[in-house]
């Protein structure tokens, strides 16, 4: 199946050490060959690089990796066709726009005999993965006429989730910038890197990083991956069904998000 990679940041960050081990996968270390895609949510917005390549043999990607761009949420994803074509329009991540805001979606599972009356939102390509993430975004369109509290946000993708996960696997990526979705069915992974940073080393190629040279006492980086990026870093697994949300590279999940409104509310 294919492979995800998120980032959440405290700060707007570079991804260009997970993605150099990360785009590995396409071709090399592994057998996810039908192209691949970065969505980069920065201060002034979502910049979106797609490709039907494989990523180990994409120019576009070997230009990332050279001129690597600093953003708060990121959603990557390389690709093994299970269902549509091998083509540009089918490569994640997917975009639409949902209460003044971009919206970036990938998927790695096979949702066989998924397919949904269309709604408020529908695919441009004939992925089962595109599919879901219309049928997500439609489902919270219909729910709310504008962003909702974040633990009503997280409720209502819990429900969605779990609903779309009957017809198989659903791991993916959900973002609008500020926050960070992730979804588990089968395989996810976290780290988070924060104060007292350390060198990691990857898995994929031979390559390190002495984080404690390029980071600040208060940077704060949450990175989530099909399986682990890196060999000498704690990588905590996500549990089979489970839903997890990432601000600012925390971990907040709808616990947290009603705690925070309650004291909020006790403030004023």
């Amino acid at each position: 199946m294919c492979q995800l990679l998120a980032m959440s940041s405290h700060k707007p960050a570079a991804v260009d050490f997970s993605f150099a081990g990360f785009s590995e996968r396409g071709g090399r270390t592994g057998e996810h060959k039908d192209g691949w895609g970065i969505a980069l949510h920065t201060p002034t917005g979502c910049r979106l690089y797609t490709d039907y390549l494989p990523s180990i043999h994409s120019p576009l990607a070997a230009q990332f990796k050279r001129s690597p761009i600093k953003a708060r949420s990121v959603v990557a994803h390389i690709r093994k066709a299970t269902q549509g074509r091998v083509s540009l329009e089918n490569s994640h991540p997917f975009t639409r726009e949902l209460w003044g805001q971009t919206w970036s979606f990938a998927h790695n599972g096979d949702l066989k005999l998924f397919d949904p009356n269309p709604s408020l939102y529908a695919p441009w390509g004939d992925t089962d993965s595109e599919r879901a993430f219309c049928h997500l975004l439609s489902g919270l369109a219909l729910r709310f006429d504008t962003q909702p509290e974040r633990h009503q946000l997280y409720a209502a993708l819990e429900t969605l989730a779990g609903e779309i996960a009957d017809y198989g696997t659903f791991n993916f990526i959900l973002s609008n910038g500020d926050l960070v979705f992730a979804h588990c069915s089968t395989d996810l992974h976290v780290v988070v890197r924060e104060y007292p940073f350390s060198v990691a080393h990857l898995i994929d190629c031979d390559l390190s990083i002495d984080f404690r040279r390029h980071n600040h006492l208060d940077d704060r980086i949450a990175v989530i991956a099909t399986q682990p990026l890196t060999s000498n870093e704690h990588w905590t697994r996500f549990n089979a069904g489970e839903l997890k949300l990432f601000a600012g590279g925390v971990e907040v999940g709808a616990t947290r998000a009603l705690e925070q409104q309650a004291q909020l509310a006790v403030c004023y």
